[in-house]
């Protein structure tokens, strides 16, 4: 079982494959990268599982800084230490920066223009809707949680409502419940 699973897995040939990896992965992203990167590190690349894709994500949300950023370089990393994470950083940064540049010198000059407002407001629904595209595509993997689907479903929920309902901050919300998650799966692992 562990020699298919390393033959169906793939792995970074080097820090240019990192870097050319990163950018098209940063340059498919408009809005949010989560979806783009499941399929492009899951699926299409093979560098992780499905399972691997969700701790990896875990960590790199509860870091400070940009998720992506976060798990890029986690598997730059990985893979060629730091030349690797630093190769994978510059992947993800590099192309956006001149395109965010130039939308900027763009934007200044039209931001008040109907048609650029209604096509922002467009952009939002469709990154809300490819989240929850992924978080349905990567729902099964909690199955494979220590902590078991029905504890995991608990946590989302608590963490939805003490957000987007109660309004608390964030910050709160995952020290809080990320601690009690945390100890509960210590406790599971250890037992």
């Amino acid at each position: 079982m562990t020699a298919a699973l390393d033959e169906a897995r793939s792995h970074p040939k080097s820090c240019s494959d990192l870097f050319v990896s990163f950018t098209v992965l940063a340059l498919q992203g408009f809005g949010g990268v989560l979806a783009v990167a499941q399929r492009e590190l899951v699926e299409r690349k093979r560098w992780m599982t499905n399972e691997e894709f969700v701790e990896e994500w875990a960590v790199a949300q509860i870091m400070p800084g940009p998720n992506i950023i976060n798990l890029c370089i986690m598997i730059g990393g990985r893979h060629f230490g730091l030349r690797g994470a630093l190769a994978a950083l510059a992947g993800m940064l590099l192309a956006p920066l001149l395109i965010l540049l130039l939308i900027a010198l763009v934007y200044a000059r039209y931001a008040s223009h109907p048609g650029v407002v209604g096509a922002l407001r467009g952009m939002g629904a469709v990154a809300a809707g490819l989240i929850v595209a992924v978080g349905l595509k990567l729902f099964p993997a909690l199955k494979k949680n220590a902590l078991g689907m029905g504890t995991c479903v608990a946590f989302g929920a608590l963490c939805f409502l003490a957000v987007a309902i109660l309004r608390w901050p964030l910050a709160y919300v995952l020290l809080g419940l990320g601690a009690v998650a945390c100890s509960l799966t210590y406790r599971k692992l250890k037992a």
